[in-house]
């Protein structure tokens, strides 16, 4: 009798460990959703063979793998991005994202590119100068920083000024759709991001210039949902380790952002 109880014990105990291994085994990985504009390159868009690549998407991809998270890219309207990051629906904003001007309206990452804005034009307009566009179409992108620096009223009285000159400041939903109207002559020229903009011209050959006059500098961070510091922290601190050993600065040379980023020290 003895032996029955040892053995049913031994038995259970047996199915209870391997029980405790299954549920190990079958453990789900963290999915961490990145909500991105799938086009806005170098930074996050899609290829010519359906992939979704760029400098924030290689560097979300290298976070998700050190971390042992599965990664989940989803693209999204940049105009509903506050909708889909307050519903959970992504985890962070990280594609070319703007702090400056938003500072309350997120937790952010610290900043690790310094950008431009700037306007595109075709090489034989004869457009040189911010003055150049008086009475001339300039497109932006919706719910961009170059729509922003045209159109804040707040402490901006020289945009203002400016944009007050144009024919027209045409809003469009993605910079493809830009660069077509641009070429075909629909518009004359295009507020965008430099970092954008060198993209572009270099995959689109030398018919468009890049006015030398900017309109205005800024900062790009990875957005997180107001008091989510805890994945925020995760995601910096991975961040800083990439800085540390020379993964971060890889990746920018690969895109050609070298000169853009920003190296904690």
């Amino acid at each position: 009798m003895k032996k029955v109880i040892k053995l049913s014990a031994l038995i259970l105990a047996l199915v209870m460990a391997f029980g405790v291994l299954l549920a190990g085994c079958g453990k789900e990985k963290k999915t961490f959703t990145v909500g991105f504009d799938a086009s806005f390159p170098p930074y996050g868009y899609k290829d010519d063979e359906g992939n979704y690549v760029g400098f924030d998407i290689d560097l979300a991809k290298e976070v998700a793998k050190r971390n042992d998270w599965e990664i989940k890219l989803q693209p999204i309207d940049w105009d509903a991005k506050d909708m889909e990051l307050k519903s959970g629906t992504i985890d962070c904003i990280w594609n070319g994202f703007t702090i400056n001007g938003r500072e309350k309206e997120y937790t952010w990452s610290d900043a690790y590119v310094d950008n431009s804005q700037v306007v595109v034009v075709k090489k034989d307009s004869g457009i040189k100068t911010l003055a150049d566009l008086k009475d001339k179409i300039v497109a932006v992108q919706t719910d961009s920083s170059a729509e922003n620096v045209l159109t804040s009223e707040e402490d901006n009285e020289k945009m203002l000024a400016l944009a007050a000159t144009f024919k027209d400041l045409q809003v469009v939903p993605e910079y493809n759709t830009a660069f077509l109207n641009l070429e075909s002559g629909s518009v004359d020229a295009i507020a965008m991001d430099i970092g954008v903009a060198e993209f572009q011209i270099e995959k689109r050959g030398d018919a468009f210039v890049i006015l030398e006059e900017q309109l205005a500098t800024e900062q790009y961070g990875i957005g997180f949902k107001l008091g989510n510091t805890e994945l925020r922290d995760q995601v910096q601190n991975t961040i800083n380790e990439m800085m540390d050993d020379g993964t971060f600065l890889k990746i920018a040379k690969k895109w050609k952002l070298q000169d853009s980023v920003i190296i904690a020290d």
